[in-house]
């Protein structure tokens, strides 16, 4: 299988540090020591507007860290905005990162954007977010199967911790997906030693913040950091 690259950061091994943010951690997001790479979150801008997502982008290139760019549905965790709107955000940030990142549920219709982006050479994320726990394995290989069908290069899953059996659970489904590329962790008090410990079972990415968390339960970029130094040596 090719080796899966986001920009100059290559994916594999031990997990890349992502860090999260929308328009008030832009400053925090350009200097985040520790980060591999940064996710801007043009969802949670105040004004999410294409103007505003392609100035954010030029300031986080300054920082010299690949980006992803992420315009998260409401189903998911985004703020509510039409279709319509959401792509115009994601066409407007395409030129100035690397990577986008698209619910799994919305790859249909967006489907023409996945297009373009692969066209432009930008690795394509296809999620899938569960607010409400782990759901059994099958449903999860089936979102990854799913994800690959529909021409995602990487495959994020994200559920919620709720016991140690969602643990076990979506680390049974980590193992399984093995040799599709997934991203794999778990919000959540409970799932907070999955952001860290998932890489050694295969997942590529796993996501810190550097102000407000994005996520229930996201640890500092400075945490994952310190943990995957000493978990995970090159």
């Amino acid at each position: 299988m090719e080796a899966l690259h986001i920009g100059s950061v290559a994916l594999g091994g031990r997990p890349r540090i992502v860090a999260a943010g929308g328009d008030a951690e832009i400053d925090l997001l350009a200097g985040a020591d520790g980060a591999d790479l940064v996710e801007l979150r043009a969802d949670l801008f105040e004004d999410p507007a294409p103007g505003s997502v392609v100035s954010a982008l030029e300031r986080l290139r300054r920082g010299g860290r690949p980006i992803i760019l992420t315009v998260r549905h409401a189903d998911e965790g985004g703020r509510a905005m039409a279709d319509e709107r959401r792509v115009a955000l994601y066409d407007a940030g395409l030129p100035h990162a690397e990577a986008i990142d698209v619910e799994i549920a919305s790859a249909e219709a967006l489907a023409p954007l996945l297009a373009r982006a692969r066209d432009a050479g930008r690795l394509v994320i296809l999620s899938g977010h569960h607010h409400d726990g782990t759901p059994p394995v099958g449903t999860l290989l089936g979102q990854v199967a799913r994800a690959a069908a529909l021409g995602a290069h990487l495959t994020k899953i994200v559920t919620t911790a709720t016991s140690a059996g969602d643990v076990r659970r979506l680390l049974e489904a980590t193992l399984a997906a093995h040799p599709r590329p997934v991203a794999t962790f778990a919000m959540g008090p409970l799932g907070v030693g999955t952001r860290v410990v998932f890489g050694m079972a295969g997942s590529l990415l796993t996501y810190g913040s550097v102000g407000r968390p994005t996520a229930p339960g996201q640890p500092t970029v400075g945490e994952l950091r310190a943990w995957i130094d000493r978990l995970h040596p090159e």
